[in-house]
C-alpha cells in the first residue's frame, strides 16, 4: 500500500482458509476512513491458506511461515513490519463489523487512542454468530485462580468467589469499561508500546500470551479499554481446536505464565492442581472405561502429567 499508514492490522492465520477469506474481506473488501496495511501471517497451513490470500488479497503484506511458529512468535513477526503508529492484532476468526449509524468499527478503536494517551490499548466488544455478546475480558488471575478452577472444588461446590470474579461475572460486556485484559482476537495497541515491552512473550506458545502481554502493558502504566459499541463477530476457537494436545498445551502454557508473574509458589499451586485433576481423571477412567479404552486414557494421562511436571 502506498504512503503512510495510519493503522496495521495483523491476522495470524493457521488452517482457516474460508474463516481468513472472511476476515480479509471485512477490513480490505470496504472503506472504513483509514489508510491501513494489513499484514497476514501464515503459519504453514496444510488448507491452502497461502495460495488465497495471495490470489485474492494481493494487497496485503503476506509472511509466510516454513512451520506453525504459535500465536505469541506469529503475532511478533508482523508487529516487526508494521508501520503505523497503531497495530491491530485481528484474529482470522474475526468479521470487523459496522455500526448502520455513526463512525464504524476500526475508526472508533483508532480515535479512542489518539485522543487517550493514557490508555495503551482498546478492545471492541464480541459477539457470536446470532448476535449473542461474548463475555471475553477478564481480570487478572491469582493464587486462588490457578488452584481452584476447573478443579474438584469447583464442579463439587460451584465457582468460588474468586473464580467469578477472574471470569469478570459482575460485567455486563454492555458497557464501555477499564479492563485488565480483554481477549487477543481483535485488540489494538500502541506500536511503540509494543516495542517498548517486547511483545508477547515466546515462551507462551499458544495460551497466556495475550494475559501476559496486558500484565506488561499495566506495568508499563498505561490503561486498557472496553467499548461495547463497535462490534466484531468472533467464531471462537475454530483454529485452536485443531491443534494437537490442546489441553495439555494449555496446561504448559499456564504454568509458565505463572511462573513468571507468580513464582515458584504459582508454579507449585497450579502443578498441584494439575496433578489433582489427573488423579481425579485416572480414577474415573479405571472406574467407567473398558480395559482397551482405559489403558488408552492412562496412556494419555501420564503423558498430560509429564508435559506438566518438565513445565
Amino acid at each position: 500500500m502506498s504512503g503512510a499508514p495510519e493503522l496495521s492490522i495483523v491476522v495470524l492465520s493457521w488452517n482457516t482458509l474460508e474463516l481468513t477469506r472472511r476476515c480479509l474481506q471485512s477490513v480490505l473488501g470496504r472503506d472504513h476512513g483509514l489508510a491501513l496495511e494489513v499484514i497476514v501471517v501464515e503459519n504453514a497451513s496444510h488448507d491452502g491458506s497461502a495460495a488465497m490470500v495471495e490470489r485474492e488479497f494481493p494487497a496485503a503484506l503476506l509472511v509466510k511461515n516454513a512451520q506453525n511458529e504459535g500465536y505469541a512468535r506469529g503475532n511478533n513477526q508482523g508487529i516487526a513490519r508494521a508501520r503505523a503508529p497503531l497495530v491491530l492484532l485481528l484474529n482470522s476468526d474475526t468479521e470487523v463489523r459496522d455500526p448502520a449509524v455513526g463512525p464504524g468499527t476500526l475508526a472508533t478503536l483508532v480515535e479512542f487512542l489518539r485522543r487517550e494517551p493514557e490508555y495503551g490499548g482498546v478492545a471492541p466488544r464480541l459477539v457470536n454468530g446470532d448476535g449473542s455478546v461474548q463475555k471475553s475480558c477478564m481480570r487478572f488471575p491469582g493464587l486462588a485462580v490457578g488452584f481452584l478452577y476447573d478443579s474438584w472444588f469447583e464442579r463439587r461446590f460451584g465457582r468460588s468467589r474468586s473464580v467469578r470474579r477472574y471470569f469478570m461475572e459482575d460485567f455486563d460486556h454492555l458497557h464501555d469499561a477499564d479492563v485488565d485484559q480483554p481477549p487477543g482476537a481483535c485488540l489494538l495497541l500502541r506500536r511503540d508500546l509494543l516495542a517498548r515491552i517486547g511483545g508477547f512473550d515466546e515462551s507462551l506458545f499458544l495460551f497466556f500470551n495475550d494475559v501476559e502481554l496486558c500484565r506488561a502493558i499495566a506495568d508499563a502504566g498505561y490503561r486498557i479499554r472496553y467499548l461495547a459499541r463497535p462490534e466484531v463477530l468472533h467464531h471462537v476457537g475454530r483454529s485452536t481446536a485443531q491443534f494437537k494436545d490442546v489441553v495439555a498445551e494449555w496446561a504448559v502454557n499456564r504454568v509458565r505464565y505463572y511462573r513468571k508473574r507468580h513464582g515458584l509458589l504459582g508454579v507449585a499451586t497450579v502443578k498441584l492442581a494439575f496433578l489433582m485433576r489427573a488423579a481425579e481423571e485416572s480414577w474415573k477412567s479405571w472406574r467407567t472405561l473398558p480395559k482397551s479404552d482405559r489403558e488408552a486414557a492412562l496412556r494419555d494421562i501420564r503423558r498430560f502429567v509429564k508435559r506438566v511436571a518438565c513445565a
